[in-house]
């Protein structure tokens, strides 16, 4: 059996606005403060490290986990900021969420001299933007992903599909559905991750959701355009193909998961948690035959 260990984008790490601002000082009222940082489940092990050797003689940070999805994180931290629980110090934040914490003071502006640290000539500028708001720096960046095409490379050449080479929706889809059992995976549930997919659709045919966003409500909304509705083409295909998933609708970043060494396979969007994920191990049952079949596309 495949686990699902679904990654966002990036992660930024934000500090609770109802401390103060420095990470020194904890909201809890021991003879040795403790910080609660709230993680994702994706690198609980690389992270609960990091806080054991952050903690110091002055303060203690304990992890606690957050929801798999990210509009689950996002209600739940949210829900415990609006409330001002004290317990709340550190949170792994998905990047979408940061502008809308740092609006609503949830979340601690940085100090310059730190905020210069976080974010110096060596951040890329696509990243240092996503940790910005209102010219302030209100978090600091973590790691960053990106999603990829993933499909059997057996399956490719089954359905005679060059995957050297640039390829179209409508290839994967007619490629999959030529194959009896094959599938396409995407996520397509109505939150976060859907949106990351109609926007990559959109701005795949050339367009934008929107334009001029520093306008804010102002902004212009452009999904009503050609590219829009190639975006909607491609979803509306899959839905009716052989290829789509019979879970499609309430799809995520695990659901698809298991399919990819099912039967002949599937192709699937997905981000870069899935090669570890999918390395052999005792409990899922992968081999290494199966690994080497793994192929990749951006």
């Amino acid at each position: 059996m495949v686990t699902s260990r679904p990654r966002t984008r990036m992660l930024a790490l934000g500090a609770a606005a109802l401390c103060a601002s420095s990470l020194l000082v904890a909201c809890g009222s021991s003879d040795k403060p403790v910080l609660t940082w709230y993680i994702n489940p994706d690198g609980v092990e690389t992270l609960t490290g990091l806080a054991e050797r952050c903690s110091t003689d002055q303060y203690d940070i304990r992890t606690e986990l957050l929801p798999t999805g990210a509009t689950d994180q996002r209600i739940q931290l949210a829900r415990r900021l609006a409330a001002e629980d004290d317990t709340t110090d550190l949170m792994n934040l998905d990047p979408v969420f940061v502008p809308e914490f740092a609006n609503a003071n949830w979340i601690a502006r940085m100090p310059d001299d730190v905020a210069a640290d976080l974010v110096d000539d060596d951040t890329l500028a696509g990243i240092a933007e996503t940790v910005k708001w209102d010219d302030g720096v209100y978090a600091a960046p973590m790691w960053a992903n990106t999603q990829l095409l993933w499909f059997r490379k057996s399956l490719a050449q089954q359905a005679g599909l060059d995957m050297s080479q640039p390829v179209t929706w409508d290839q994967v889809i007619d490629a999959a559905s030529s194959v009896p059992g094959a599938s396409v995976g995407v996520q397509a549930n109505k939150y976060e991750a859907y949106v990351v997919w109609i926007n990559a659709l959109v701005q795949g045919a050339g367009g934008d959701i929107v334009s001029d966003t520093e306008a804010g409500t102002d902004a212009k909304v452009d999904i009503d355009s050609d590219a829009g509705r190639d975006a909607a083409a491609v979803i509306q295909k899959l839905a009716s193909s052989p290829a789509a998933q019979s879970d499609l609708s309430v799809s995520n970043e695990g659901t698809s998961l298991p399919a990819m060494f099912s039967g002949p396979g599937e192709f699937m969007t997905n981000w870069t948690f899935v090669y570890k994920n999918y390395e052999p191990t005792p409990d899922n049952g992968i081999t290494p035959e199966q690994y080497d079949d793994l192929g990749y596309a951006r």
